[in-house]
C-alpha cells in the first residue's frame, strides 16, 4: 500500500488498511501479514510476525515484518514462512 507523498497526510492509507481490512475479513481471510513501515501498521493492530513464528522468506528487519489476526486467535499454533510470488522475489 503506498499514497503519492502530495497526498500522504490526509487520512487515504489509513481508510485504504481499514477498509482492505474489513474487506479481506468479508472474503474469509483471518489474518493478515505485511512487510511495511514498524512506526505506522502498529496503529492498525498489527504486530511483529516473529510472534507467532512466522518469518519472511528473505532479510528483512523483524520489526518491518507484521502481522494481524482478523479473527481471534487465528494465528495460534501458526509457523512457518511466507510463500510470495515469485515477482516479490530477487535474484542475487
Amino acid at each position: 500500500m503506498a499514497v503519492i507523498p502530495d497526498f500522504q497526510k490526509q487520512g487515504i492509507g489509513a481508510t485504504l488498511i481499514n477498509k482492505g481490512m474489513k474487506k479481506a475479513k468479508e472474503m474469509g481471510f483471518d489474518s493478515i501479514i505485511v512487510l511495511g513501515h514498524n512506526e505506522y501498521y502498529p496503529k492498525f493492530g498489527f504486530l511483529r510476525a516473529s510472534k507467532w513464528n512466522i518469518k519472511c522468506p528473505f532479510e528483512v528487519p523483524d520489526e518491518a515484518f507484521m502481522a494481524i489476526e482478523l479473527t481471534e486467535k487465528a494465528l495460534g499454533g501458526k509457523s512457518g514462512t511466507v510463500k510470495y510470488p515469485d515477482e516479490f522475489i530477487e535474484d542475487i
